[in-house]
C-alpha cells in the first residue's frame, strides 16, 4: 500500500503498544499517510484517557503526542470534509469524528485502514467507500 488514510486507532498503536502495533508500524514506515487533522486531538483524548486511568503517566502522554505530531502525514482540513462525513454519519447511523476518516478517503482515492472493527463493518456493508476499507488486523504489510 503506497498511500493510506489512517485513523487515531491506529495512530495511538505507533506510541502504545496494543493488538496489531506491529502492523500499524510497518504501515507507518512503508505508506504516505494521510488523516484529518482531528486525528491529533483524538489521540490526544485517548492519551489523556489512558493517563488518567493509570495505564500511562502523564509525562509519557505528554512526550508520546509531541512525537506523533512530527510524523510525517498529510493532515487534511477537517471543515473540508464536513459535507461528505455528515452525509456518511447520517447514512451509517455513526459518529461524525469517525466518518471524517471515510470521508478523507473518499477525497483522496486512498484505502482507509483503520483498527475500529465496528466503523469498518459499517464501512464494508455500505459500501460507502470507493476503495474498501482495510481492518488492521488483516493488513499485509
Amino acid at each position: 500500500m503506497d498511500v493510506a488514510v489512517v485513523d487515531a486507532s491506529v495512530a495511538i498503536k505507533w506510541t502504545i503498544e496494543e493488538d496489531h502495533s506491529e502492523e500499524a508500524l510497518r504501515l507507518a514506515s512503508s505508506a504516505l499517510l494521510i488523516a484529518p487533522r482531528l486525528m491529533l486531538t483524538e489521540c490526544a483524548n485517548i492519551l489523556w484517557r489512558k493517563s488518567r486511568l493509570g495505564q500511562i503517566t502523564a509525562d509519557d502522554a505528554i512526550a508520546w503526542h509531541a512525537d506523533l505530531a512530527l510524523l510525517p502525514i498529510d493532515y487534511l482540513d477537517d471543515h473540508a470534509l464536513l459535507p461528505e462525513a455528515l452525509a456518511l454519519a447520517v447514512a451509517l447511523d455513526h459518529a461524525i469524528h469517525d466518518c471524517l476518516y471515510a470521508a478523507a478517503s473518499i477525497q483522496s482515492g486512498a484505502p482507509f485502514v483503520t483498527a475500529d472493527s465496528r466503523l469498518y463493518r459499517k464501512l464494508v456493508e455500505s459500501r460507502a467507500l470507493r476503495v474498501a476499507p482495510v481492518l488492521l488486523g488483516e493488513l499485509k504489510v
